[in-house]
């Protein structure tokens, strides 16, 4: 095996991310104090692998998301994604290997883009668009990501003109194109209907398919919203993690329930999970 296949070996072989003892606080001026954000986080993730992130609403699981873009930086611990120290490297290089979707993306963009159009600006990783830039392999991927996503027949309607959902399934193939080794999708259920959701979830079946070496950690606070393709969960409350390893470790009675604050019932069904709240014994 040549050096630089070596090399290349042993770089997939790193963890994708890992974050020991990672804190994180903000300064309240009204307290006169730091509010803790995240306490003590230890994760580790692998490439290749699909995590979700759980944990009710104000739990940090935007935050934790963030680090992991490279977006924060932890107040104390330290952060390694794609074998890089948060802190001791230029995190716009870095940024360039990470995929992030969150909704207030889509409102950045100029009105009249085309869906093709938005995919397209993911190859520089800007909002406004450049097809200069691209060449034909850049097209190339672009189409065939639209395709995965579901969104192909609307590629030449206005994006603004596109239901949530379908948005949402295009900003996610925009933040493939460049090739990100990471991709990180926060709450990419929310505000989706069941169709929207199922087609979603389908899209997102195929990519994991299709990109074997990508890892992708999404947020959610509901178990309907995972691909049945998720391989690991996170569960998160106040800052700090609850449970974390595979599927059968943590999504399960006991950890939800630790997590969500009341007694959950939760089961799996032709991959899927389904959660609900425990009845009330007599």
């Amino acid at each position: 095996m040549s050096s630089a296949a070596t090399s290349e070996q042993a770089a997939f072989e790193l963890p994708a991310f890992q974050l020991q003892g990672v804190e994180l606080w903000r300064w309240d001026p009204r307290a006169r104090a730091r509010r803790p954000i995240l306490d003590g986080v230890e994760w580790r993730a692998l490439r290749g692998e699909c995590w979700a992130l759980l944990g009710p609403n104000g739990a940090g699981k935007t935050t934790l998301l963030t680090l992991l873009g490279a977006v924060e930086f932890p107040s104390r611990g330290t952060a390694d994604v794609l074998g890089e120290r948060l802190g001791r490297v230029d995190v716009f290089r870095l940024r360039e290997r990470i995929g992030f979707v969150d909704a207030r993306l889509g409102a950045r963009f100029a009105s009249g883009l085309t869906v093709e159009q938005v995919v397209h600006t993911g190859r520089t990783g800007t909002v406004g668009l450049f097809e200069e830039r691209l060449d034909e392999l850049d097209r190339d991927r672009a189409a065939s990501l639209v395709e995965t996503l579901g969104v192909a027949h609307l590629a030449q309607q206005r994006f603004d003109h596109c239901s949530h959902g379908e948005r949402t399934r295009a900003l996610i193939a925009r933040a493939l194109v460049s090739r990100p080794e990471l991709l990180l999708l926060d709450e990419p259920g929310s505000g989706l209907d069941l169709e929207g959701r199922e087609t979603l979830l389908a899209a997102l079946g195929r990519l994991v398919c299709e990109e074997p070496e990508l890892t992708l950690v999404l947020t959610t606070h509901h178990l309907e919203e995972l691909p049945t393709a998720t391989t690991h969960a996170l569960l998160l409350r106040d800052g700090r993690v609850v449970a974390v390893g595979t599927v059968a470790e943590t999504l399960a009675d006991g950890a939800l329930t630790a997590c969500f604050g009341l007694p959950v019932r939760v089961e799996r069904a032709d991959g899927r999970w389904h959660a609900r709240a425990a009845a009330p014994t007599a």
